[in-house]
């Protein structure tokens, strides 16, 4: 598995947002991150978001990705827009759900699908939360400490 982005945001444009407009946080595209055992990337929104949560840390497949530009015509969107913290390539993410898995030295838990909601159809284009089913990435926890470096 490849490391190709990075990217943190310092507060929520969707989650947790039902009914209300979207926030404006953008995503930060970083060199590296701080993964810090079970509470998160420093300087991201969910870092200790709650006790043990299960989406300390979010991937999204470069595959998957491209694959979505191909079909829904997206031109010029960077992998950003999914608000997903890791962009990996080389792997099925969905294989990882409920297994611990290691990056660059740092430990990780897949505990459940970063499932699409209907924000995407806004945030990326009509169609896109459809088109991500089963595909919307993974969440994780982060068992132990280090960096993750893209």
């Amino acid at each position: 598995m490849n490391i190709l982005h990075i990217y943190i945001s310092d507060d929520h444009n969707f989650y947790g947002r039902h009914n209300q407009p979207a926030g404006e946080h953008p995503m930060i595209e970083v060199t590296e991150a701080e993964c810090v055992a079970g509470k998160g990337i420093t300087g991201d929104r969910f870092f200790d978001y709650k006790p043990d949560y299960k989406g300390q840390i979010t991937f999204f497949s470069q595959e998957v990705y491209e694959d979505l530009c191909r079909s829904l015509n997206l031109v010029e969107v960077l992998p950003s827009v999914f608000r997903r913290n890791v962009i990996v390539e080389g792997v099925d993410l969905n294989e990882l759900i409920g297994k611990e898995f290691e990056i660059q030295g740092i430990r990780f838990l897949g505990t459940v699908e970063a499932t699409p909601c209907y924000w995407m159809n806004g945030a990326v284009a009509e169609g896109a939360e459809k088109a991500m089913k089963g595909r919307g990435g993974l969440r994780a926890k982060i068992l132990t400490s280090g960096t993750l470096r893209a």
